[in-house]
């Protein structure tokens, strides 16, 4: 009995803390969703369009200096922690902060020295200003996922999830006002130099400012949580009886081989975005229409923008698990393996899976409430044909993370690139061939999750002996989301039919139709969930408030 509970309360924490990291996460989106809205009505679609072509090279970079520290980081210490090394995980930490100063500061200068180069490649040579300004904030996010990584070791996401808060927070303010002061000065540029695109340029600068300070911001928080910690760090070092201690060489060794395979892995994985950009200005140039190349990059960045929202939840939950998989693994819980990989393919379904309609569904009032400024038609457009994208990176993002924290890191390296032929190949013929524009970048890049889906699949049915329940792991939510998905458009439709002229398709009544017909959606798909058995009654009581929500249930007679 005390086994069971044991477990059940491990199974427990690894779900709240994911749940921690996921609703900090969807409000950090929300965050940078919200904040976007007044950016590019400052810097218009032509400097979020640089905007997003800076971001995807920094993101290259960041990847390489440190989007992989967190994984590395936590895995190395959440095994060292199951058997009692404490010591061991606290001379990780200071390895890994080497490690940081060293690649950080490199990663820095090549995006720094390398401006010029990124951003003739990726036809848009006025982005420079903006990869410039991201240049010190590679170096400081270095430390940062170190920081993160380390706590997200000892079980508790909290650090993590407030860091990111308040670093979206401080990028959000500074952001807006960095950029409309240097839009500002780029308009004096313009009269100067007779141009009309140094606006922009020094407007998405400015948005790119808001980033490095909400970086700093996380920082200076993470350094006040370690000196916060370092008397709990003490009396961890008192009770370490592994008689253990692993030198800073080998520790160093351990860290490079476990951040290589990710490293690899994730840049793979990301790089699309930079291939995606650097061939279809190629396919623009092609056909001489390169001065449409900023504009319609700029739509691309708020589609990108908002289907990434929902992927925030399986981002956050594989952060949550894969220190969970490493400490079952270290402990040879065979069943707490399979149990944790269930959960979290299933949670991310059930997220995503709506996600994906709703947005399909409700994509003309969401665009044209979160961006009323321009004309919306074609996000509109991309929005409904390129909705499906959330399920396959959420389940791709999610399946990288299982292989990761299972020890087997070099499959998501293989699949990512295998999956990488035939996005490169369906981007080149939809765009130059078939004539898709815009469209083409869409549909590769949903070509390119669905085949990382698929092998990561196989390779965790092998590694794992796993076996997906697919009625209730697909099945059943896409019924249940294809429902949702009228209601809530019925929802919509009927509020906004039934609000004055002058006020229904205005923010105000887009924000009260729009706001009625999530809640009815939300509604709606929970108590279809409950009553064609979604969840488990154990696997309800696992979920945070899940013990009250399973009552309700009774008393409504859905269980």
């Amino acid at each position: 009995m005390q086994t069971r509970n044991t477990k059940s309360s491990k199974a427990q924490n690894f779900v709240v803390q994911g749940s921690i990291l996921a609703a900090a996460g969807i409000i950090v989106r929300l965050i940078g969703m919200l904040y976007r809205i007044p950016l590019i009505e400052i810097i218009g679609q032509e400097g979020n369009g640089y905007y997003t072509s800076a971001f995807s090279v920094y993101s290259i970079l960041l990847i390489v200096s440190s989007y992989s520290l967190p994984t590395a980081v936590s895995k190395m210490v959440a095994s060292r922690i199951a058997v009692g090394q404490y010591q061991n995980s606290h001379r990780i930490l200071k390895a890994a902060l080497i490690y940081a100063t060293v690649v950080g500061g490199i990663a820095a200068m090549v995006l720094w020295l390398g401006a010029d180069l990124f951003a003739g490649l990726l036809g848009m040579p006025f982005c420079r200003l903006a990869l410039k300004s991201l240049a010190p904030t590679v170096w400081i996010m270095a430390y940062l996922g170190v920081l993160r990584g380390y706590f997200q070791g000892h079980s508790t996401m909290v650090p993590t999830a407030i860091s990111q808060l308040l670093e979206q927070i401080v990028n959000a303010a500074v952001s807006i006002g960095a950029a409309s002061f240097l839009m500002k000065k780029g308009l004096e540029a313009d009269l100067v130099y007779g141009e009309t695109r140094y606006s922009s340029a020094f407007g998405a600068a400015g948005g790119t400012i808001g980033t490095g300070a909400g970086a700093a911001i996380a920082l200076f928080f993470f350094i006040f949580m370690l000196f916060s910690y370092r008397p709990i760090m003490r009396r961890q070092s008192r009770r370490d009886r592994s008689g253990r201690q692993d030198s800073y060489g080998r520790i160093t060794l351990v860290l490079t081989i476990t951040i290589l395979p990710i490293v690899l892995s994730s840049t793979v994985y990301n790089i699309s975005s930079v291939l995606d950009n650097y061939l279809f200005a190629e396919g623009l140039r092609a056909a001489g229409q390169e001065e449409q190349m900023a504009e319609l990059w700029g739509v691309f960045g708020e589609y990108h923008l908002l289907f990434n929202i929902p992927v925030a939840l399986a981002n956050a939950l594989s952060s949550s698990l894969i220190p969970s998989l490493a400490n079952a693994i270290a402990m040879r819980d065979r069943k707490m393996v399979l149990n944790r990989t269930r959960t979290a393919i299933r949670f991310t379904m059930i997220i995503s899976i709506p996600s994906a309609v709703g947005l399909a569904v409700l994509a003309e009032p969401i665009c044209n409430l979160l961006f009323a400024s321009h004309d919306n038609s074609l996000l509109v457009r991309l929005m409904m044909s390129g909705s499906a994208a959330v399920v396959f990176f959420s389940l791709s993002t999610m399946s990288n993370a299982i292989l990761q924290g299972s020890n087997h890191m070099s499959a998501p390296l293989y699949h990512s690139a295998a999956a990488l032929i035939p996005h490169i190949i369906s981007l080149i013929f939809f765009q130059r061939v078939m004539g898709l524009g815009i469209y083409s970048v869409v549909y590769s890049n949903i070509l390119f999750a669905l085949v990382v889906c698929m092998l990561n699949s196989l390779s965790i049915r092998r590694f794992l002996r796993y076996r997906q329940d697919y009625k209730k792991t697909f099945l059943i939510p896409t019924a249940c989301s294809a429902v949702m998905g009228l209601v809530s458009y019925g929802v919509y439709f009927g509020v906004h039919s039934l609000l004055p002229d002058n006020m229904a398709d205005k923010r105000i009544g887009l924000i009260l139709a729009v706001g009625l017909a999530i809640c009815g959606a939300v509604g709606i798909y929970g108590l279809l969930l409950l009553k064609f058995g979604g969840f488990t009654d154990r696997e309800l009581r696992d979920m945070p408030m899940g013990t009250r929500i399973l009552a309700a249930a009774r008393r409504l007679h859905l269980r």
